[in-house]
């Protein structure tokens, strides 16, 4: 039995970490892993955990990425594609982006999955890729944060089927991470991951080929 027990918490119960950078791109289903393609090549990335909601759809990512020349080369990895199980297990450091390639049906599944990134008191940026039907999504995540996620679109790949928008104002924009891209860009490896049990990944980039295009559709 304790006498005047106590509970300290570093952080309250399903809150962000205030140094993540939070943006909603609003784009056809369809055309995700284009655009994902381009933020990745244009913003010259080199650490990216990116989440799908099945492991089915992990792996069927993986071989988009793949054909797009972000290609795994031995154990250099620069994108991980991972789902919602590994989304509590894994920890990398200083990882400086995560994506939401699909928005998770359950809000608090998405506050486990962007505190990947701004870990120790790093910054970090998380970048949710959502279609017209995730709109329930927006707003189940929008209430549980209490606050709205910021909205744009990128120029060319505006969504044809009125995607949702937030609460917050919709503005078009370009890449995140800007001023980042480099004359020669390195490409790098992808992996699937269903499961946490991946621990610590070092990420490093391998040179792309650059006889093959950047982009993929579905």
């Amino acid at each position: 039995i304790l006498n005047n027990p106590v509970t300290v918490e570093a952080t309250p119960e399903n809150s962000t970490a205030e140094r993540v950078e939070q943006v909603a791109y609003r784009c056809d289903a369809k055309r995700k892993t284009e655009l994902i393609t381009k933020l990745i090549w244009d913003g010259n990335w080199h650490q990216v955990l990116v989440f799908t909601r099945t492991k089915h759809g992990a792996n069927r990512l993986t071989e988009k990425l793949n054909k797009a020349n972000i290609t795994a080369y031995s154990k250099e990895v620069s994108v991980l594609v991972a789902t919602d199980i590994a989304a509590r297990g894994l920890d990398i450091p200083l990882l400086p982006f995560v994506i939401n390639f699909e928005l998770p049906n359950v809000p608090e599944d998405y506050v486990h999955r962007i505190g990947r990134t701004g870990r120790a008191g790093a910054e970090g940026v998380a970048i949710s890729l959502v279609s017209a039907d995730e709109a329930e999504y927006v707003r189940g995540i929008e209430k549980l944060l209490g606050m709205p996620l910021p909205s744009m679109t990128i120029e060319g790949f505006e969504p044809t089927k009125g995607a949702t928008e937030s609460s917050s104002t919709s503005r078009q924009g370009g890449n995140r991470g800007g001023g980042r891209s480099q004359g020669n860009r390195n490409g790098g490896g992808n992996k699937s991951s269903g499961n946490g049990g991946g621990g610590n990944r070092n990420f490093r980039r391998t040179p792309r080929n650059n006889n093959n295009g950047g982009g993929s559709r579905d």
